[in-house]
C-alpha cells in the first residue's frame, strides 16, 4: 500500500456536517414537489442540482472520497462507475421515450 499521503481521520463533527447537508438537500426538493413552488420545468432542475449536490456531499463526508487524499486508481473506478450508470440511465429514457412514440 502506498502511505505517502497522511490517513485522513473523520470526526464525529465530520460526520455531523454530512448529515445535516444530506437532510437539507432532501429537504430543499421535498418542499418544492410538496408545496408547488416553482413551476415543472425549474422544479426537476432544482432537483437535479440537489440531488448532484447531495451525492457530492455523500462521497466526501460519508465514503472519505476526496481530490486530495484517495488514490487514483479509486477515483478512475468511481467516474468509470458513474459514467457506466449515465449511460444507462440514458440508454433507458431513450427507450421509453422510443416506445411511447411507436404506441401512439
Amino acid at each position: 500500500m502506498d502511505n505517502t499521503h497522511p490517513q485522513h481521520v473523520p470526526t464525529r463533527s465530520t460526520y455531523a456536517t454530512g448529515l445535516v447537508l444530506a437532510v437539507i438537500l432532501t429537504a430543499i426538493p421535498f418542499a418544492i414537489v410538496a408545496f408547488g413552488l416553482l413551476p415543472r420545468l425549474p422544479a426537476l432542475i432544482a432537483i437535479a442540482v440537489a440531488a448532484i449536490i447531495q451525492v457530492s456531499v455523500h462521497l466526501r463526508y460519508f465514503l472519505h472520497l476526496d481530490f486530495k487524499h484517495t488514490p487514483h486508481e479509486n477515483l478512475a473506478a468511481l467516474f468509470f462507475a458513474g459514467f457506466l450508470i449515465f449511460i444507462m440511465v440514458i440508454g433507458s429514457i431513450w427507450i421509453m421515450f422510443d416506445l411511447h412514440d411507436r404506441m401512439m
